[in-house]
């Protein structure tokens, strides 16, 4: 896949390496063939970082031509409206069937362009107002980490580009691939926002040790048990209110909510990689039927196990 990411007079560092850092890790790590990364700039002429640093080397508008993912990291904070070769760029780009996507304030270019009139999308949460009343036609969302509309991605703000970033990797070559360039730069491949998101099972924070440490390890590692919140506890040999407290304090989650999104983790993976049924599934992921799992799962994906199986099995 050839990717192509805008970048700009003022643009930080940090933005323009995130898409670099982890699409660039699934080359290295060995894990699909063909992932090239183009950096392009308006003029085809270097720019400067708002750190002062010179980024050279860069394509101009050609280096997008024939790229499937166009990638615009940032924009200004003061949001001026992207020039129109630049709008044409990124109309043209859709058109013939590339994805977008506008990561942090990039989604106030690729609003700007049109392409999503009439849907919703996400931006940093302190720009959301002023983007709102500039792109229009566009709703943004201030809650969500990113959103997928499959053609057009948008994402939050800053450190929410890496979420997005392997998002886009699960969905082009599978959960095993976004867990592995996650662990290489040492991130964890989930963060639960409020928007249903296809990315894989969040990593222990390694930080973490002790009987919760030790009880997360093992909740893990038996998904199919009973894991109400008194178990869990009682594994800690922790009091259930010490552990409630303490278990979402390190996670951010109550613990039948962590519990819950990693059934449904576990459970998209066997749908991608096993043909296993979907009864199966539900008992090995400890779902009390399959009934309970295709509920479950449909509220928080918008889809059916199978449809969602149906997606990895016909790319």
């Amino acid at each position: 896949m050839k990717i192509a990411i805008h970048a700009f007079d003022g643009m930080t560092m940090f933005h323009l390496a995130v898409p670099l850092l982890v699409f660039g890790e699934v080359g290295r790590l060995g894990l699909a063939e063909g992932w090239e990364t183009t950096v392009f700039t308006e003029t085809g002429l270097p720019v400067r970082s708002a750190e002062g640093y010179l980024i050279g080397d860069v394509a101009g508008p050609a280096g997008a031509a024939d790229a499937e993912l166009v990638v615009f990291p940032s924009w200004l904070n003061h949001l001026p409206e992207p020039s129109d070769a630049l709008l044409r760029l990124v109309r043209g780009s859709h058109e013939r069937g590339a994805t977008i996507a506008g990561l942090c304030l990039g989604a106030f270019a690729v609003a700007c362009s049109g392409v999503l009139d009439g849907r919703t999308a996400v931006t940093h949460w302190r720009a959301a107002g002023d983007v709102s009343a500039l792109a229009n036609a566009v709703d943004f969302d201030d809650s969500a980490l990113y959103i997928d509309h499959g053609d057009v991605l948008t994402s939050a703000g800053t450190a929410s580009a890496l979420d997005a970033c392997l998002h886009i990797v699960r969905t082009r070559i599978g959960s095993a691939a976004a867990a592995a360039v996650a662990r290489q730069i040492v991130v964890a491949p989930h963060r639960d926002g409020d928007q249903a998101q296809y990315i894989a099972r969040p990593l222990p924070d390694p930080e973490v040790d002790g009987p919760l440490g030790r009880t997360i390890q093992w909740a893990l590692a038996n998904l199919d048990q009973d894991l109400e919140v008194e178990a869990m506890a009682a594994h800690a040999t922790m009091s259930t209110r010490n552990f409630s407290r303490r278990f979402k304090e390190v996670t951010g989650l109550s613990p039948a909510r962590w519990v819950l999104g990693r059934r449904l983790d576990d459970a998209r993976q066997l749908l991608e990689t096993t043909r296993w049924s979907v009864t199966r599934i539900a008992e090995s992921c400890g779902f009390g039927s399959a009934v309970t799992f295709r509920q479950n799962f449909v509220a928080a994906y918008s889809t059916t196990p199978t449809s969602y199986r149906n997606r990895f099995t016909d790319r």
